[in-house]
């Protein structure tokens, strides 16, 4: 008589899938690629393009834009114009359409005409709300990691400064040094152009990776050593790309206005660093903020280092001559250099780069994901790695079962 045999028993495999845990949520610490329109949640080309299949949409958008094209960014002793009746009912009658909650990237392609959308769309912001502006920037999530050798540092000496050592890093990797070689032609003293130097500056912290180009821009000094804090002031290349003589803050602001692309990047900068209260509440985290400082790099609102021994920032402008308008173009001004929720997110990035190039990690190959995501909630679940490699292991050798 054959005996029956037993159920069989759940795989272990399966038991380990059912206690293991949700992944965490990691921080990359790479750049995002070039986004095509078809990653945006709403791109404005996209909204433009389903408006043009509605002929009222179609009809309403085009009055719109002769609005915006009527209407010119007012002088800071000007009083700011109004805007007609007609022009704010054609606003109201798209206020329902995609075209109203569309947005744009800073890294995707026909950026230019994705912003004159938006702006078309919001006349009041592009005319007179400057205090402020909603950002027409969608925050993406695509990333990938970013490895770095940091064994090649050996190559330098042992007590080179850190922005030394960021300099080093990006001139070993080809994308990072084409681009930065590029804007450092375009800006060099015999050949300055202003225009063309800021474009390449643009062009570079939008298409360097991420961490690149912080490391660069916000690489940590010692307080006395100069050299290292002349070399993290001059990264912007400040001799071509500032104006040699200020101008007056307010008058900086109506030439980013009068720019749809710089216009966004202010735009962009409010709404992510701008602290909400007293207290100095800021209005998102420190990374957005820091995205949003780097996109005026190369912009009539470029700001950086006040001197080489200070990790303060500044625009490159003036109060003198404000007139009545003196507190407004002060207030404009600490919204840089006093403005604690960018002082804390460069603060924190400075901390950051040190402890990533610490004479521990000088001889070792990295990921950024890697040690950006040493944080508290995967300290605590120390088994989750061995229950992965126990379920491998099971996966592997089926005749155990």
């Amino acid at each position: 008589m054959v005996r029956p045999r037993s159920p069989r028993p759940p795989p272990l495999a399966l038991l380990l899938l059912l206690l293991l845990p949700p992944p965490l949520p990691l921080s990359l610490g790479a750049g995002d690629p070039l986004p095509t329109e078809g990653r945006l949640m709403n791109s404005c080309i996209q909204a433009r393009r389903k408006c043009k299949a509605d002929p009222i949409c179609n009809a309403t958008y085009h009055y719109l834009n002769s609005c915006a094209s009527s209407t010119s960014i007012p002088s800071p002793s000007e009083e700011e114009p109004s805007i007609s009746e007609d022009c704010m009912e054609a606003a109201q009658q798209l206020r329902n359409s995609s075209l109203m909650r569309c947005t744009c990237h800073r890294r995707m392609k026909n950026q230019a005409s994705c912003l004159d959308i938006y702006w078309t769309l919001h006349p009041a912001r592009s005319i007179g709300d400057y205090e402020l502006d909603v950002s027409p920037y969608e925050d993406t999530v695509t990333r990938k990691p970013w490895k770095m050798d940091l064994s090649k540092l050996n190559m330098l000496k042992p007590d080179s400064d850190l922005c030394l050592k960021f300099a080093m890093l990006c001139t070993l990797n080809d994308k990072c040094d084409r681009l930065r070689k590029a804007y450092g032609e375009a800006c060099s003293g015999s050949r300055c152009q202003r225009h063309a130097c800021q474009g390449q500056l643009r062009a570079f912290f939008e298409k360097a990776s991420e961490p690149h180009a912080q490391g660069l821009l916000l690489c940590p000094c010692a307080p006395t050593d100069q050299g290292c804090g002349q070399r993290r002031r001059n990264t912007i290349a400040p001799g071509c790309a500032l104006p040699s003589e200020p101008r007056n803050c307010l008058e900086l602001r109506r030439l980013c206005l009068a720019d749809p692309l710089c216009r966004s990047r202010l735009a962009d900068f409010q709404t992510h660093c701008h602290p909400m209260d007293i207290l100095g509440t800021c209005a998102t985290d420190q990374s957005r903020c820091l995205r949003a400082y780097m996109g005026l790099i190369g912009t009539a609102m470029t700001p950086n280092f006040v001197s080489n021994v200070s990790t303060s920032v500044a625009l490159s402008c003036t109060c003198r001559g404000s007139g009545n308008l003196q507190e407004e173009c002060e207030r404009l001004g600490d919204s840089f250099s006093h403005n604690p929720c960018l002082m804390e997110a460069i603060a924190a990035k400075m901390r950051f780069h040190s402890q990533l190039l610490s004479q521990d990690w000088a001889d070792s190959t990295i990921s950024m994901m890697e040690r950006q995501n040493k944080n508290p909630a995967l300290r605590s679940r120390p088994w989750v790695p061995s229950l992965f490699s126990c379920l491998l292991t099971l996966l592997l050798l089926p005749s155990l079962w």
